[in-house]
């Protein structure tokens, strides 16, 4: 399936659109009612709105030979706390705020794939079209999960796409496992004694023993892990005093955990506790912790994964889809919905571009007419 010229030229229209006025985590309200009045215009079935807070959600009915197997589509809605630095002439007009990750993208693909699936009806079974809201950072697709969605809509597997720079437009990448990493955050208030800087045997200098702390968390990665499965821990806040003849009474330090298993996500939880919690006591400080699980592993189901990178190969060849993609540690929230159900995630090539959540980002619109028949394929020929 190629999209004609019509779709296409709409497609980028609505993408470039949602890059002009984007809206941040749950509160995209401008965003969904665009793709809600888009959807009911398409003549889907059924379009719902406010599902997790502010998520919409279309049903398509096939038109061929009944079928029950109903799958979920994702594509997410919100941007970014980015001052955009594009000079596009559809640069954002909304001052800090950005499409930098491509959201705008991912929507323009499927809304153009369910106007053409709403149009032809070639398929049978059930097609769920869902738009998430806070994908960056608020866990808008637990939200929708703990609002039912899946129940509520007989889901029975999931995919979603997601652009990616430094990849050439018309490759696809996926595996059969781990594609993405758990990220967790924590911040560590050291509490020492203030002084003066020239009588530093009366404090407790909290900038010393951040500086022990700090090189003690870097040992987790080097030595209480497995090397074989990989992880990332990174300090990057640290905030102390103000003046230049004063030990402060307290040290922040923030930070972040990338784990692909879950038993190395426990080792390094507990290690960050032990570390933050006993180095500052050598040294007579107190330590006030909190360390919080954020997203789990984006992990693919191996049926499934195999039936996304065949409906990849269908759109641009066998040979421009790489299937076994090794796990980068960046984190994604749609692993809320693949541990629920069964389903996969595929990485879309973006060009050579501006990296993602950077302020010269774009969505590459020669993309979208592959991201659109990628979901075209995997309906028409799996649900027939």
């Amino acid at each position: 399936m190629t999209p004609d010229k019509d779709l296409l030229a709409a497609a980028t229209a609505w993408r470039r659109d949602f890059h002009r006025y984007p809206e941040l985590l749950f509160d995209v309200d401008r965003t969904a009612a665009c793709v809600a009045d888009l959807l009911r215009s398409f003549g889907c079935d059924e379009v719902a709105t406010g599902i997790g807070r502010s998520g919409v959600v279309a049903v398509i009915r096939g038109g061929t030979a009944p079928a029950s197997r109903t799958i979920g589509i994702r594509a997410d809605m919100d941007a970014l706390p980015i001052l955009e630095a594009t000079g596009l002439p559809y640069a954002s007009a909304a001052h800090g705020h950005m499409h930098a990750c491509g959201h705008d993208g991912h929507m323009a693909i499927l809304l153009g794939a369910v106007r053409y699936l709403a149009a032809t009806r070639a398929f049978s079974g059930t097609v769920v079209a869902i738009f998430q809201p806070a994908e960056e950072g608020g866990g808008g697709a637990k939200v929708m999960l703990e609002d039912g969605l899946f129940e509520r809509f007989g889901i029975e597997e999931v995919y979603a796409l997601h652009n990616m720079p430094g990849m050439e437009v018309g490759t696809f990448a996926l595996s059969g496992d781990v594609m993405l990493a758990a990220s967790d955050r924590f911040d560590i208030k050291i509490l020492g004694k203030g002084g003066h800087a020239a009588r530093p045997h009366e404090t407790i200098d909290p900038i010393i023993v951040a500086n022990h702390v700090v090189s003690a968390l870097q040992t987790i990665v080097a030595r209480s892990v497995d090397p074989n499965d990989p992880v990332v821990l990174s300090v990057t806040s640290i905030h102390a005093g103000e003046a230049y003849n004063v030990i402060p009474s307290e040290v922040v330090l923030k930070g972040t955990a990338r784990t692909l298993s879950e038993t190395s996500r426990d080792k390094v939880e507990s290690r960050v506790q032990t570390i933050a919690n006993y180095i500052p006591k050598a040294f007579g400080a107190e330590v006030e912790l909190d360390y919080r699980r954020g997203y789990p592993p984006t992990v693919n189901h191996p049926v499934q994964a195999r039936i996304l990178g065949d409906a990849a190969a269908r759109v641009v060849g066998d040979a421009a889809v790489q299937r076994d993609m090794a796990p980068i540690m960046a984190a994604e929230d749609f692993s809320y919905m693949l541990k629920a159900r069964p389903g996969a995630f595929i990485f879309m090539g973006n060009g050579m571009t501006a990296p993602l959540h950077h302020p010269e980002y774009d969505f590459n619109d020669r993309a979208l007419p592959l991201g659109i028949a990628l979901w075209v394929e995997l309906v028409t020929r799996e649900q027939n």
